[in-house]
């Protein structure tokens, strides 16, 4: 575990001191957050119409929860039922676009940390509609549906904000989103339908539903040869991980039956020549290198022709419960197609202040 995690969930005492030592940072932060939903929340024009219609996918913790595989799951849900969706992103770090890029290469992508912006170069584009990955505190940009993603293996009700914690938004915040995605990767299906629930009592207006990211299997990234999650079996690999969450990474290969050789990365990491150096070294004493796409995207065109194989888990996001909720969202997205005007201006009296135009959670 990286020590900024180890600072956030960790259960022993130097992490509780860290902390504590951390609060009245994390309660400047609570405040500014607060004062900055009051605005939109209260303030006439602080939400704008984008073109398009927009659904936003986001998240309440800094990172790990499968926004860009869900992002492009309900891209590709969309482009099955009609719609020209694009995605529209800040872009840091570059390797989510690459990732959007190589699971639905008919999709565009925008990067672009103005997200009203990013919407109206999308329409430029020919997208009819809009998906906003992490788009929950970007909340300049009205939505018709707002969709919260959290991770069964991290979320805990004690979590403080930053600094301190991961949190991004007091977990009160909850309450402004229409539907609550509970995601797995390692944990059980059991462990998320409690969350769930727990979060469906706590927020009784909220829809829940659970997304099982399921690894399907393994790809060459310099090659595209593809073989089965058993092959795992018995295998030594070095298995890197540049992810918000890499602990449930880990946790899935050693499932399959790997034996792992741990190098987590923080979220988003440049790798160096070092980096890649030593990594070849690890995967050459092995069975080569297991990565997550977000991963690949940036080694494959880096990794040496010679070296041992460059693996990455292919995943599939399976729907576990709440299909319907899911899709009723997304039927609405297409539906205000019909109803965007051509003058996109500030969200007027008929507009709820949060910007919201969907009955998906009420």
């Amino acid at each position: 575990m990286s020590a900024m995690r180890e600072l956030w969930y960790g259960h022993g005492v130097a992490s509780r001191v860290a902390r504590g030592a951390l609060l009245p940072a994390s309660l400047l932060y609570e405040a500014g957050a607060r004062l900055r939903d009051w605005r939109y929340s209260h303030l006439r024009g602080a939400v704008l119409e984008a073109e398009v219609p927009v659904l936003s996918l986001g998240n309440l913790t800094v990172g790990g929860t499968g926004k860009t595989p869900m992002a492009a799951w309900a891209a590709a849900t969309l482009r099955t039922r009609g719609g020209r969706p694009a995605i529209v992103m800040r872009g840091y770090g570059g390797d989510e676009a690459l990732v959007h890029a190589r699971l639905n290469p008919d999709v565009s992508v925008i990067a672009d940390a103005n997200r009203v912006r990013g919407a109206a170069r999308a329409h430029t584009l020919g997208a009819d509609c809009v998906i906003l990955d992490d788009g929950f505190q970007h909340r300049r940009i009205a939505r018709v549906s707002d969709w919260v993603l959290v991770a069964t293996e991290s979320w805990r009700d004690d979590l403080r904000l930053l600094p301190a914690g991961p949190l991004r938004e007091p977990s009160s915040a909850l309450a402004r989103a229409d539907i609550v995605v509970v995601t797995r990767k390692s944990a059980t299906r059991a462990d998320a339908e409690v969350l769930g629930d727990r979060l469906s009592r706590r927020f009784p207006s909220l829809g829940v539903a659970l997304c099982y990211f399921a690894p399907d299997g393994l790809v060459e990234a310099r090659t595209g040869e593809r073989r089965s999650l058993g092959w795992l079996a018995g295998k030594r690999v070095t298995a890197a991980a540049a992810v918000g969450a890499p602990d449930a990474f880990f946790a899935q290969l050693r499932n399959a039956g790997a034996e792992i050789q741990e190098r987590p990365f923080r979220d988003h990491h440049g790798f160096s020549e070092a980096d890649i150096t030593s990594l070849v070294a690890a995967a050459e004493r092995g069975d080569g290198l297991l990565c997550t796409l977000k991963d690949a995207v940036k080694l494959a065109p880096r990794w040496p022709p010679a070296a041992a194989p460059l693996w990455y888990v292919s995943q599939i996001a399976v729907i576990e419960r709440g299909e319907p909720l899911l899709a009723h969202a997304l039927e609405a997205v297409l539906a205000a197609r019909q109803d965007v005007s051509s003058t996109a201006g500030s969200a007027g009296p008929s507009s709820p202040p949060n910007g919201h135009r969907s009955s998906t959670a009420d």
